[in-house]
């Protein structure tokens, strides 16, 4: 698909999330999930209870793959980035971090994302918090203006990873942190996954090769870039996973070879700083 064809299919596809509050990046099957989609899939990523519960209601949609903000080591008074802000649960969580001296921004293409974020900020009291409409390959802040960065199942949606981890570049401050949770891949995966709509929105067919992925953030300038964790991405219970179900009929592939080519799916958590 062409660059502006991915991001209409993305914008598309979360805002229908942001609509029923569905979960598309993780599994989301009720044999995975229990009664709560979105709380069990966090906590399988890494969120602790008392994460959970201190964010207001509907704002964890259970879109992540990992818990950056649990890596950023954020301190009082920073201000920080959230690429791909969604409805707001690693802002909230950021700005707890932060204190009232500090400051959070979250970044969304998806006004209607926006929307509930400002809905959630609002109940939730959180007068530190911003939420800003636009992409992540063309932020909407200053030079040189934040501590730290954070991203958490975003960046494998963009069709220009490059652009995007130059602009996290520019608007950090000199030693600024990036800190990020996201998929990549060990092998490429065939073309027709790679063309789905549904692999789009399902946060596999925009992914990069691990190492082109790495390369990808020290090419933008940063240093000490390394993993620091990486998990299977889960798909045992495909045969019942909505997302899945529809990349399978969307690339005419048999469940078998979709498995096969999820195996090679990873969840990262990688960090670098800017000199």
């Amino acid at each position: 698909m062409k660059e502006d064809e991915i991001k209409k299919t993305v914008r598309e596809g979360y805002a229908r999330v942001a609509k029923q509050s569905n979960s598309c990046c993780a599994t989301a099957s009720p044999c995975c999930s229990g009664a709560d989609l979105a709380q069990n899939i966090s906590r399988a990523i890494g969120y602790s209870e008392e994460e959970l519960e201190s964010v207001p209601e509907g704002a964890n949609l259970g879109l992540g793959c990992g818990n950056p903000v649990a890596l950023a080591s954020l301190k009082k008074g920073e201000t920080v980035l959230d690429l791909g802000s969604g409805a707001g649960f690693d802002c909230f969580l950021a700005a707890d971090r932060v204190g009232k001296k500090g400051k959070v921004i979250g970044v969304d293409m998806t006004p209607e994302m926006l929307e509930k974020a400002r809905e959630n900020a609002q109940r939730g009291n959180y007068e530190n918090v911003e939420f800003r409409l636009g992409e992540i390959e063309n932020l909407p802040v200053a030079d040189n203006s934040v501590d730290t960065i954070i991203s958490n199942c975003v960046i494998n949606l963009s069709p220009d990873k490059n652009r995007v981890f130059k602009e996290a570049f520019r608007a950090l401050k000199p030693g600024g942190r990036l800190m990020v949770s996201d998929i990549v891949l060990l092998k490429e995966l065939p073309a027709s996954i790679k063309n789905s709509v549904q692999a789009y929105v399902g946060c596999l067919a925009g992914a990069s090769m691990k190492d082109n992925y790495l390369k990808t953030i020290k090419d933008a300038g940063f240093r000490k870039v390394k993993v620091l964790e990486e998990t299977v991405f889960p798909i045992e219970c495909m045969t019942n996973d909505p997302t899945a179900l529809a990349i399978i009929k969307d690339s005419g592939l048999s469940l078998q070879n979709v498995k096969e080519a999820v195996d090679s799916v990873l969840s990262v958590k990688v960090s670098g700083v800017k000199p």
